[in-house]
């Protein structure tokens, strides 16, 4: 299977929201942050062969990335657009189950970027 392109949703101001996240994470949580790279890295590689427990499904197209340290567990959304395409769309943190909100502002993005990937989609980077 080849790879899957992993790209970050980016809002109309130009602002990656998961990169933001991410970046929060690397300075005030790096093992977390490590343990949430490792999981991007892994979806490149395997794409929507991912499962439980690293990846699961939510609803509406919406997935999520797993990470736990600690107790706290770290969760990136995430959608499938094109063959092999992926963008990621924004990171939490939680204590039970994803908020109906955050999953409702990932499928917005999603409508979006299906509705036009070049400008809503950018290089992901960390």
């Amino acid at each position: 299977m080849p790879a899957t392109e992993v790209r970050a949703f980016q809002d109309v101001d130009g602002s990656i929201p998961v990169q933001e996240w991410l970046a929060n994470l690397r300075d005030t949580k790096p093992k977390a942050y490590k343990k949430c790279l490792a999981r991007i890295l892994e979806l490149a590689e395997r794409g929507n062969q991912m499962r439980r427990p690293h990846a699961d499904y939510l609803r509406d197209g919406i997935c999520e990335l797993r990470a736990t340290l600690n107790g706290t567990q770290y969760r990136l959304l995430y959608f499938f657009y094109g063959k092999q395409a992926v963008a990621l769309s924004h990171g939490v943190t939680k204590e039970s189950r994803i908020p109906p909100v955050d999953i409702e502002r990932a499928i917005g993005r999603m409508t979006l970027v299906k509705a036009s990937p070049d400008k809503y989609t950018a290089d992901f980077s960390v």
